[in-house]
């Protein structure tokens, strides 16, 4: 797996998780102005992995 970071048509940084296949299987949600702040986000996304899973 790896992420992508890119600028999406609006001028804003976004990323994309994908697999190994590279497909899509995360993204941002949103967009960032500043790289660092969308880098940012990627790191919490990467120390999440610990995150229990709940069911409804």
């Amino acid at each position: 797996m790896y992420f992508k970071l890119y600028k999406d048509a609006a001028n804003e940084w976004r990323w994309t998780l994908r697999a190994a296949n590279h497909q899509a299987i995360a993204d941002s949600g949103e967009g960032y102005v500043n790289k660092s702040d969308c880098e940012h986000a990627i790191a919490l996304v990467k120390n999440s992995a610990s995150a229990p899973v709940k069911e409804d």
